[in-house]
C-alpha cells in the first residue's frame, strides 16, 4: 500500500532466479533500508508463499516460512536492516515442501530452523554484493531438490488464468470451463495455493483496484466494479473496505502523490515490497 512512499525509504530490487527455479517462483526481492526514524509499511497479500531471509538491527539473522497472509501485514522498520525474498508463484511452493498441503501454512510465519533446519541465514544475507546474495538463494532452493509435480503445474496455470481473466467472477463457472468439480477445484487450491478460488478471485480483483487507485488521478468506482465482475459500486466498496481497511475514495486520497504516475508496483503479482510478507 501505498508504494511510492515506501519506494522512497528503503532500496528495493527484484531479480530473477536460475532458470531451472523460474517455473516455481515470481521473482527475488531485496530490500536494504537505513532509516533516521521508524516507518510503518502494509501490505494487502498476494496468493502467495514467501521464504523470506531477515536482518534486523540489534537481532540475530532469521528465515521464515510466510504462508499466505488472509488480512493486511503490517511490519515496522527502523534502523538498518536487510530482506531476501523468495515469492513463488501461487502453487509453485508445494514442491518444495511437498510432505503437506499448503493450507498448512496459510496466515502462519514459520521459523526455518522448523522447516528447512540446516539453513544459516546469514549465507543469503552476509554478502554486500547482491549478486552473491542471489547466487546464495538459487543455491538453497535448488538443494532442496523440487521435483516435477504435475498437479502443482495445473495449480499455477488456474492461478494465472484468474489473474488475468477478468471474466473469471464465479467459482462454479470457473469449475465448469476448466472440466472440474467445484468440489475438486477447492481441494486443488487447498493443496497447492493454500487458499480456495473464491479468495483468489476476491484478491486480485482489489489488488486491480488498488493499482487503479495508485496510477490513476480520477478513477471512475462504478465503472470499475462493473469491470471487476461486481453487481455493483457498493460490493467493490465492501470488499475493499474489509481488505484495506478504508474506502477505495479514502485510500486514492491518501497515497502518495507522485504514485499517480506509470508506476505499477503490482506488475507480475509482487509484493508491495514488503519485508515480511503475510
Amino acid at each position: 500500500m501505498d508504494a511510492a512512499e515506501l519506494f522512497a525509504r528503503v532500496r528495493f530490487r527484484r531479480r530473477e532466479p536460475a532458470a531451472p527455479l523460474r517455473p516455481y517462483l515470481e521473482h527475488y526481492w531485496l530490500i536494504d533500508w537505513d532509516l533516521p526514524e521508524p516507518y510503518v509499511s502494509q501490505v494487502v497479500p498476494h496468493p502467495s508463499v514467501n521464504i523470506v531471509f531477515q536482518r534486523y538491527e540489534g537481532q540475530a539473522p532469521f528465515a521464515e516460512v510466510s504462508g499466505v497472509g488472509l488480512g493486511l501485514f503490517t511490519q515496522k522498520l527502523e534502523g538498518r536492516g536487510r530482506v531476501c525474498g523468495v515469492q513463488f508463484r501461487p502453487g509453485g511452493f508445494r514442491p518444495f515442501a511437498p510432505g503437506s498441503p499448503v493450507s498448512d501454512w496459510t496466515g502462519r510465519r514459520v521459523r526455518h530452523r522448523e522447516v528447512y533446519p540446516d539453513t544459516d541465514p546469514d549465507t543469503v544475507l552476509a554478502p554486500d554484493d547482491e549478486d552473491a546474495r542471489v547466487a546464495a538463494l538459487d543455491a538453497f532452493l535448488l538443494g532442496l531438490d523440487p521435483r516435477p509435480d504435475p498437479q502443482a503445474d495445473l495449480a499455477m496455470t488456474l492461478v494465472d488464468r484468474v489473474r488475468t481473466d477478468r471474466a473469471v467472477r464465479r467459482v462454479s463457472d470457473f469449475a465448469r470451463a476448466e472440466g472440474l468439480s467445484v468440489r475438486l477445484l477447492q481441494r486443488l487450491f487447498a493443496a497447492y495455493v493454500g487458499v480456495g478460488p473464491k479468495w483468489v478471485i476476491l484478491r486480485y480483483r482489489i489488488h486491480e483496484a488498488l493499482e487503479r487507485a495508485e496510477t490513476e488521478r480520477a478513477v471512475d468506482w462504478a465503472a470499475l466494479a462493473a469491470d471487476l465482475g461486481y453487481a455493483d459500486q457498493a460490493h467493490l466498496v465492501r470488499d475493499f473496505t474489509a481488505t484495506v481497511g478504508v474506502p477505495p475514495t479514502a485510500y486514492a486520497e491518501a497515497v502518495t502523490p507522485s504514485v499517480k504516475t506509470s508506476v505499477n508496483p503490482s506488475a507480475n503479482a509482487g509484493p508491495s515490497a514488503p519485508p515480511a510478507p503475510g
